[in-house]
């Protein structure tokens, strides 16, 4: 249960009232997506309250992820419908295996694109072994991007593929494009599967955390915002893991779904 801080009156703090004010604003339509709130000074002004109170009440909602500070500019709506990630669904052989992406599940009618795309070979990491089963020094693929929905940054990915379970690029065409910045329809499941490497299951482990501050640049978040850490393992049929995969998303931008039998 949430418990809402209160003055010595009973009352919420005025920074509070003054919030959910502008928060009522926003959900009624008088602040579209993209518009200016009003600034410290008009607050001041209109409430008839000090410069710290009416900064505590925009910093409400900027950590609530409704509104996003642009330095030297001023506090603007910032309305974004949620991702709905569907665990199951999204990892399906249907999809990948049909030459679909995963993200066609993720991202509906919306669009979606992903940027600051780098593949390359490096020495596994000792927690990238673990996951894998692989011993010192064993060399991977290593798969690092970045996906946007609607232009806004949501999630990033690093991939890792063990460099024994794929061959020589000259050896074959799904070798390669691994190797590749664009790794064709369906993509690095459909490629394993290719080379006879296909994943049979998956395993996920998410957990919520603070982000880095490297982490915050890469996803554009405002201060307060958690991500979600999720670490995925692709197991062939064999139970041979063949993909690692390290995802960090914006915690203010996704709904996650998952479907069980009882």
């Amino acid at each position: 249960m949430n418990v809402v801080p209160t003055s010595d009156n009973g009352s919420p703090p005025v920074y509070r009232e003054i919030a959910e004010e502008l928060r009522g604003q926003i959900r009624s339509g008088r602040y579209a997506d993209g518009d200016r709130l009003p600034g410290e000074n008009s607050l001041m002004e209109r409430h008839g309250v000090a410069r710290a109170t009416a900064r505590q009440a925009l910093s409400v909602l900027i950590n609530e992820g409704l509104a996003v500070a642009v330095r030297g500019s001023g506090i603007y709506v910032r309305l974004f419908r949620p991702v709905r990630r569907h665990g199951a669904r999204r990892l399906s052989k249907e999809l990948w295996g049909n030459g679909r992406a995963i993200w066609q599940t993720d991202s509906e009618d919306r669009g979606y694109e992903v940027d600051r795309l780098r593949v390359e070979e490096a020495a596994a990491g000792d927690h990238v072994r673990r996951a894998l089963g692989l011993s010192e020094g064993t060399v991977v693929v290593r798969r690092a991007r970045r996906y946007l929905v609607d232009g806004r940054p949501v999630q990033s990915a690093v991939s890792h593929l063990p460099l024994s379970l794929l061959g020589a690029p000259e050896d074959s065409p799904a070798a390669r494009r691994i190797r590749e910045p664009d790794s064709g329809p369906g993509g690095i499941y459909a490629r394993l599967a290719e080379l006879g490497r296909a994943p049979a299951r998956f395993t996920e482990e998410i957990r919520v955390r603070m982000p880095t501050p490297e982490e915050s640049e890469e996803l554009n978040l405002t201060p307060g915002t958690p991500v979600l850490e999720v670490a995925r393992t692709a197991l062939t049929a064999q139970n041979v893991p063949v993909e690692f995969n390290e995802i960090t998303m914006d915690g203010s931008a996704y709904v996650l779904q998952y479907d069980f039998d009882a």
